[in-house]
């Protein structure tokens, strides 16, 4: 019997999850809708080899826009070349993959007014049964029930330079730019020998986002590195949440029997924002599942993102000094005393699989904060204050 799935929002996550599904179960009829004209956005996510499994890895690899054998990290106290590869995939070229795999199952300028577990309804008042309902429409602009948030915030501008820019491979983190308004860096991905993408990125108290100054930002930061801007190639911004403080049982009510996928679930790194390996996993694991009924994913994925969010305590702990133990120019201090651990911590940081030695070696050392006031931080309680919110919606990297 043809069982029917209908995926709401074109994100990554239900983009990932409508390829697995066409891969492995060929029994199941999907449909991906889509509010906007094309999926995904106007963004860039972004990966380390191994922040997925060997088996994830394989068909998440051929997805990749870009590859790099290596990355680079810059804080004003130390500079640092990490050995590992490192990928990346545009908005651009997941619809391509999509709509080449999926076809006339995907519906874009589509959006759903209504959803329930066993079908949702378009406007206009179409309506579409289905067996299976996934919401992966994302936070939107409101600061969710359960959940403290701050933000990281980006504007990136992709670049073709009059010369080759002579990189070898990303920079994830230059922070040696002007730290005055909190922890910012730059980030840069050299897609080719003369195509940059370079983002001005903030962690910020609010989601603001200033667009006018950061692109100012991107155009004194190509100049500083002596690169003569030809033409501008594309822009994208992003408000990622940052978390602090977390209760899924206001997050995601049991009473909301609709399955979510994405950041709507809560599923991405509560530090870095990264989404890829959280996104893949979920879309490996939910074909294999034998009753791909509602009533049946929608607690099997609640009880992954219990998992998850008990898994990543020790991230929030250390947003909690980011954010509220430590000075705003100052807030470098706590990443670039990340930076002096182990290779293998660190790829194992953004995976989100610490192990209790590593949570210990992370949190150890000189504190990069006064220890009176990281102290106040360390229980969630001391966080419990009103979200702020988010002034757009929250794409993710």
């Amino acid at each position: 019997m043809t069982r029917s799935v209908v995926l709401v929002g074109g994100g990554l996550a239900n983009c990932l999850l409508g390829l697995r599904l066409r891969a492995l179960r060929p029994d199941v009829s999907v449909t991906l809708l889509e509010s906007a004209s094309c999926l995904g956005g106007k963004h860039t996510w972004s990966w380390h080899g191994t922040d997925v499994t060997p088996a994830v890895g394989a068909w998440l690899l051929p997805l990749a826009s870009y590859s790099w054998p290596h990355h680079d990290v810059r804080f004003p106290g130390r500079s640092r070349r990490l050995p590992g590869s490192y990928h990346s995939l545009t908005s651009e070229h997941l619809h391509e993959v999509v709509m080449r795999t999926l076809g006339d199952r995907v519906r874009l300028d589509a959006p759903v007014v209504a959803m329930a577990p066993d079908g949702v309804t378009l406007r206009g008042g179409e309506q579409l049964k289905a067996d299976l309902v996934v919401d992966g429409r994302g936070l939107g602009a409101e600061v969710p029930a359960g959940v403290t948030l701050r933000y990281q915030k980006f504007l990136g501008q992709r670049l073709r330079l009059a010369e080759p820019h002579g990189m070898t491979g990303p920079l994830l983190m230059d922070a040696t730019v002007s730290q005055e308004q909190g922890y910012r860096f730059v980030y840069v991905l050299p897609f080719t020998a003369t195509e940059v993408l370079i983002e001005d990125t903030y962690y910020s108290d609010t989601g603001t986002l200033e667009a006018t100054v950061l692109r100012q930002h991107v155009a004194g930061y190509a100049a500083d590195r002596g690169w003569q801007v030809q033409a501008l190639l594309g822009e994208e911004t992003g408000v990622l949440p940052i978390v602090l403080d977390a209760t899924l049982a206001r997050f995601w009510p049991v009473a909301d029997e609709v399955p979510r996928s994405g950041l709507r679930a809560g599923l991405f790194h509560h530090t870095t924002g990264y989404s890829v390996p959280e996104a893949a996993g979920l879309a490996a694991e939910l074909p294999r599942l034998t009753d791909l009924h509602s009533q049946a994913v929608a607690p099997w994925i609640r009880r992954r993102v219990a998992r998850r969010w008990r898994e990543q305590r020790v991230f929030r702990l250390l947003n909690r000094m980011l954010f509220l133990a430590a000075a705003p120019a100052e807030r470098y201090r706590i990443l670039q005393h990340f930076y002096r651990l182990p290779e293998s911590v660190i790829n194992r940081f953004y995976a989100g699989a610490l192990t209790a030695m590593d949570i210990s070696r992370v949190l150890s050392g000189t504190p990069p904060v006064p220890v009176h006031r990281a102290l106040r931080y360390v229980l969630p309680s001391s966080s419990r204050s009103p979200g702020i919110a988010a002034t757009q919606k929250a794409p993710v990297r």
